[in-house]
């Protein structure tokens, strides 16, 4: 696959799915997708290709693909890459978007990518507790949050600790990405280590 480079790459990429491994003998892929939108995997067209060993994505020709029913991932063919061999080369690569190809979102939608780095307030207290560091799909979202109340608590030593939060709104009422925050209301427990 020869790689293409634009003539003005965007400089705002959203990631929306990782390369996980080769699948058959023909050169296709395994993505694990970080987008709620299939068409993405789906339809054909221009996707863009960031290699694991390279800070600058390069335009890739998303051939076709298809849902892995029960693995929550997809099977695609690129261009240009049509053997084991070559789709191995591509493991751990991601795929990117242009940021200002997303989809418009209802308002209570949000994009994982514009979760992650968001700083978590505990909505009572005014608290500052740390950091959204991950979301995992589960049957409801959960925020990884990287809690740093206990730093003053724990031995310089041990790394910082880290909580599942369910992203529904009885527990995480208010995001505000403008402002880079988002408030919990944590029931009982969850945060005691």
């Amino acid at each position: 696959m020869a790689p293409k480079s634009p003539a003005a790459p965007p400089e705002d990429w959203v990631e929306i799915g990782r390369i996980v491994a080769p699948q058959g003998v023909k050169g296709e892929v395994r993505i694990y997708p970080s987008s709620d939108f299939p068409e993405r995997f789906l339809e054909p067209g221009e996707r863009w290709l960031r290699r694991s060993r390279s800070l600058t994505p390069e335009a890739v020709e998303l051939v076709r693909g298809r849902y892995v029913d029960g693995k929550g991932l997809y099977v695609v063919q690129l261009g240009g890459v049509t053997s084991r061999d070559e789709a191995e080369a591509l493991r751990d690569a991601v795929l990117l978007v242009p940021a200002g190809d997303r989809p418009q979102l209802d308002p209570d939608e949000f994009y994982v990518a514009d979760l992650v780095g968001l700083r978590v307030v505990v909505q009572a207290t005014g608290q500052d507790i740390g950091t959204v560091t991950d979301v995992f799909a589960a049957g409801n979202d959960l925020l990884e949050i990287t809690y740093h109340a206990l730093a003053q608590e724990t031995p310089a030593a041990a790394p910082p600790r880290t909580v599942l939060v369910p992203f529904v709104t009885a527990i995480v009422p208010v995001v505000n990405l403008a402002e880079g925050y988002l408030e919990i209301t944590p029931p009982a427990g969850l945060l005691s280590p």
